[in-house]
């Protein structure tokens, strides 16, 4: 995992719950943990690993996750315990 992930890592936990991160950023960490993406129909997007799959749609027109994405993508994380 490099900086950028960590850092994005550490947004994710940050309390108050952060709902600017770049959508694009949380992407490439859930890729770095080694989540395989299955694309969906419009915006939607699976990540998928060691049995867990979380389902999300990808933010538009803006590129920053919204609070709800960012708690579902900590929940996520915390399943496969994947931590700051």
């Amino acid at each position: 995992m490099n900086n950028k992930h960590r850092k994005t890592l550490q947004q994710l936990w940050a309390e108050p719950v952060n709902g600017n991160i770049e959508w694009g950023r949380i992407e490439a960490l859930l890729n770095n943990v080694g989540c395989r993406v299955i694309e969906g129909a419009g915006s939607s997007v699976t990540f998928e690993l060691r049995g867990y799959k979380a389902t999300f749609h990808r933010p538009r027109p803006n590129k920053e996750a919204l609070r709800y994405r960012v708690i579902a993508v900590r929940e996520f994380l915390k399943r496969l315990e994947v931590t700051p």
